[in-house]
């Protein structure tokens, strides 16, 4: 039985913590703050409860490999999961309102075909097909398995470039990139904003993206995404009770101050003057290895009334002027003016009270503070897409912006969107979490865990 310390209680040190424990180790888990889930926060008042971090469920099967493996039982048992119907929903400056389906590559094509054109739906599933080929290649190396010990092969862009006929063949080729993509194979503003939202969302720019950043959208249109009943909270709180039951130890308000170590091997931590011995350590922290990224803005809503019936989970007020908004978002560290707002309007009615309902934004942003009134103005901007909550508004809360690293590990541009490996330094330290492979998101956190479980192994 080896001696762990896992420095953080987020969600890929409950993860890990939960494995180890499981496998026959004793796991003491040291976590700065006064309580666990990390970025998957919660925050209450007056009857209303919000999502503070994720608030929608991708790649759920992360998690219910966590479920069986340290309990035997589904992960169903555990939290109330309802796949999301539809995907989400979508507005574009020029009025277009695009429903996409949950799961369903042909329905999202029949869906482009009405919103956009006849074609454009075909367009897309071809781009999605190729990003298919990025997934085959790189959900092994990149999703499940440690970063290999020679990473050159992920150096190289696997999404392929499509065969150029006419005279296609005598025009220079886009970039490899995300935007090159766009502008090669799909044409169109809406097809266009919609492939760049979800590397948007990702705090990744869509010019300089490797083109491989289109399985962000391959993924999660193929394997669908799904609400945790109570709101994402839930599951942290059904991971922290695994851990409990697997006899984890829970030390909150214990900041750690230095991984000790002798002979070039993890001898444990301290934390001031309070010394753990251990075997190994396992860190979610920021070691400095962070990516350079965005940052997310989150404004929650308390909303009087119902939640009108029929009324997406989901739904993305695309910008204005797309171009515009990359400009101020990676150019000039700008707030963009009418920028894509995403809106997540859970239709769950533990969360507010009978007379009521909750809604919450969430912008792609600099790292810096936000203009005064930006509140405001984004819901005079929904207002203007069609969606206006001004007068519903009981009130309202603007979190200050996070860094949203969430930044995944993605193949291609030389290797520069690899996440650092999971095993680095002396012997008996390993990462984890979203500034390790393989990188960030709640899916990639439980992946982590996995990956890092399994270098440990059993006890």
């Amino acid at each position: 039985m080896a001696r762990i310390v896992i420095i953080g209680a987020g969600m890929s040190g409950l993860a890990a913590a939960a494995r180890l424990a499981t496998l026959g180790h004793r796991v003491t888990v040291c976590e700065a703050g006064p309580t666990y889930g990390g970025e998957v926060g919660r925050y209450e008042r007056d009857g209303f409860a919000f999502d503070t971090g994720p608030t929608l469920l991708a790649l759920p099967a992360v998690y219910r490999d966590l479920a069986l493996k340290t309990g035997k039982e589904p992960l169903e048992q555990l939290v109330r999961l309802s796949p999301v119907e539809p995907e989400s929903r979508h507005l574009f400056p020029d009025g277009t309102d695009l429903l996409l389906p949950n799961a369903s590559r042909g329905g999202v094509e029949q869906a482009l075909d009405t919103a956009f054109g006849p074609g454009s739906g075909e367009r897309w599933s071809e781009v999605m097909n190729r990003a298919r080929t990025v997934w085959e290649a790189t959900r092994r190396p990149l999703l499940e398995e440690p970063l290999p010990a020679d990473p050159t092969p992920l150096h190289t862009d696997p999404y392929p470039v499509p065969a150029r006929r006419g005279l296609a063949r005598l025009r220079r080729p886009s970039g490899h990139t995300v935007a090159g993509v766009a502008a090669r194979e799909l044409g169109g503003a809406g097809p266009t904003a919609l492939l760049y939202e979800y590397a948007l969302r990702f705090g990744l720019d869509p010019r300089t993206a490797p083109a491989g950043a289109t399985v962000l959208a391959y993924m999660e249109q193929s394997f669908g995404v799904w609400y945790v009943g109570g709101g994402m909270r839930a599951l942290a709180e059904a991971v922290f009770r695994r851990c409990e039951q697997r006899g984890v130890e829970f030390r909150f308000d214990t900041e750690v101050t230095e991984v000790l170590t002798a002979d070039g091997r993890v001898t444990g931590m301290a934390a001031g003057e309070q010394i753990f011995e251990a075997d190994t350590v396992l860190s979610a922290r920021d070691e400095g290895t962070t990516r350079p990224g965005q940052a997310r803005l989150t404004v929650l809503l308390a909303l009087d009334g119902e939640r009108p019936a029929g009324t997406a989970v989901r739904t993305v007020v695309h910008a204005r002027d797309t171009a515009a908004e990359l400009s101020a978002l990676f150019d000039a560290a700008e707030y963009p003016r009418f920028p894509t707002v995403q809106m997540h309007r859970p239709d769950d009615p533990s969360l507010a009270p009978e007379d009521g309902h909750t809604a919450t934004l969430t912008v792609t942003v600099p790292p810096v503070e936000p203009p005064a009134g930006y509140t405001a103005h984004l819901l005079d901007h929904l207002a203007a897409a069609g969606l206006d909550l001004r007068g519903q508004v009981r009130w309202s809360e603007q979190l200050a912006p996070r860094r949203t690293h969430p930044l995944p590990s993605l193949a291609g541009a030389g290797g520069g969107f690899l996440s650092p490996p999971n095993a680095a330094g002396p012997a008996g330290l390993y990462r984890i979490g979203a500034t390790a492979h393989p990188g960030g998101g709640l899916a990639r956190a439980g992946m982590s865990a996995s990956i890092v479980a399994g270098l440990v192994g059993p006890a």
